[in-house]
C-alpha cells in the first residue's frame, strides 16, 4: 500500500537562516563578555561587546542585527552568565551597565539602517568607508548616549561625571573596535544574510 506524504515549509528557509546567524552573533559577544577588564578608574569593565554590535548590525542590517542583540539581552535576562565578567540575571539589566546594554539592539539597528538603507542587505565590502565610519560613530553615539545616563542616573552622580567614568576612559579604545569593524567587513570574508 502506498502513501502519499508532503512536506510543508513552516518557516521559509531565508528567515531560519537569518535567525541562525543572528544567534550566532549573540552567541559571538556572550563569549567577548567573558574578556572583561576592569578599570580602575571607572565601575565599566572593558570588553569587546562594542565590536560584536557593531558586526551585528553591519551585516546581520537592522533588524537582524538588532534580534541578534535582544537574543543577547534575553540569555542574559534569564540567568544564563552572558553578561561583562561571566554574569547574568535580569538585575544586571537594571545595574550601572544596564544603560549600556540596552542600547545595543538600537545600536545594531541604526549601524544597519545606515549602512543598508532599508531591509534589503548589501554587500558590505563594496560599502564606501565614509559611511562606515558615520555608521559606525552614530552607533558608538547611541551607546554612550544611553549609557552614560543610565549610570549617573544608578549611582546618583552628575553626568559630568558620568561621562569621566563611563566613556572617556573607553574612546580610544572604542575606536579601535570600530576600526577593526570597518576592517572586517571590507576584508569580504563575512558575507551578508
Amino acid at each position: 500500500m502506498a502513501t502519499n506524504s508532503q512536506s510543508v515549509d513552516l518557516v521559509d528557509g531565508d528567515v531560519v537562516r537569518s535567525f541562525a546567524r543572528a544567534a550566532l552573533l549573540a552567541a559571538l559577544i556572550s563569549a567577548t563578555a567573558y574578556v572583561s577588564i576592569p578599570i580602575p578608574i571607572s565601575p565599566v569593565p572593558f570588553t569587546l561587546q562594542v565590536l560584536f554590535v557593531c558586526l551585528a548590525g553591519l551585516v546581520l542590517g537592522p533588524v537582524w542585527g538588532s534580534v541578534a542583540m535582544i537574543l543577547y539581552l534575553a540569555a542574559g535576562a534569564i540567568g544564563i552568565p552572558v553578561f561583562s565578567g561571566g554574569n547574568g540575571g535580569i538585575g544586571h539589566l537594571f545595574g550601572h551597565t544596564g544603560g549600556y546594554l540596552w542600547s545595543y539592539p538600537v545600536a545594531a539597528f541604526v549601524i544597519g539602517a545606515m549602512v543598508h538603507r532599508g531591509r534589503t542587505l548589501k554587500d558590505v565590502s563594496a560599502v564606501s568607508i565614509p559611511v562606515l565610519a558615520v555608521s559606525l560613530l552614530a552607533g558608538l553615539t547611541l551607546i554612550y548616549g544611553i549609557g552614560v545616563p543610565w549610570l549617573a542616573w544608578v549611582l546618583e552622580i552628575g553626568l559630568a561625571e558620568a561621562v569621566s567614568l563611563g566613556a572617556a576612559p573607553f574612546i580610544p579604545l572604542d575606536l579601535v573596535k570600530l576600526a577593526a569593524a570597518a576592517a572586517i567587513v571590507k576584508s569580504g570574508r563575512i558575507d551578508t544574510v
